[in-house]
């Protein structure tokens, strides 16, 4: 069950969907525990760091045996989702946002990308998958009466901190932003930048030790 997270560092809570991954593909390769010496190495983020942030969390591993997988997989899954079903809009259909629609990634089967928004008239009201690309125009109308509260931004880099301030006035409280832009928003709001740096850190860290 999801811990009160008031008293743990804002960066500590963005660290634990990194943990997440790597913890998964862990578990996709057939190993059964991990030490923090091994996550650090792969996610290039200090061993006492790894541990503190854990040990906001209670016992989650035993000195000399590490952290179990299963357990660690049971823990994130809880603390990264509620069970309800969260819905999810995309801003920007090109080639990201269209291989986005087109495999509906999902961390939990219950996390799902229902609305899209595009400002090209020649995909507006075309469907990809089930979901129908909606113009820019009606974006806060679209988004306030589906409930939504969390975008994916894949737009060209320069005009996605405009898009963010439209995203702002629609209420939304959670940005996933792929665009190079350092977009900005208010405090309310949660932006999280993608690190291909981090994600080629930990790529290579499994080519070195668990490849063949």
């Amino acid at each position: 069950m999801a811990q009160n997270h008031a008293k743990i560092p804002r960066a500590t809570l963005k660290r634990l969907p990194l943990y997440y991954r790597f913890v998964n593909t862990l578990k996709s390769k057939g190993i059964d525990r991990v030490n923090s010496k091994t996550i650090s190495d792969a996610l290039n983020i200090e061993s006492a760091t790894i541990r503190r942030d854990f040990s906001y969390f209670g016992e989650l591993g035993k000195k000399g045996y590490g952290y179990n997988i299963d357990s660690l997989l049971e823990f994130f899954k809880s603390e990264l989702s509620d069970s309800d079903n969260i819905y999810i809009g995309i801003v920007g259909v090109g080639n990201l946002g269209r291989a986005l629609l087109t495999y509906n990634f999902s961390i939990h089967d219950e996390m799902t990308i229902t609305e899209a928004f595009d400002i090209d008239s020649n995909i507006i009201g075309t469907q990809i998958g089930d979901v129908t690309i909606h113009d820019m125009d009606n974006l806060k109308e679209v988004l306030e009466s589906k409930g939504i509260n969390v975008v994916i931004l894949t737009t060209p880099e320069n005009v996605a901190q405009k898009v963010v301030d439209n995203l702002v006035e629609a209420n939304v409280k959670g940005i996933l932003n792929f665009t190079p832009a350092r977009v900005e928003a208010p405090s309310s709001v949660q932006v999280h930048h993608i690190d291909l740096g981090i994600e080629l850190q930990s790529l290579l860290f499994f080519m070195k030790n668990y490849s063949n």
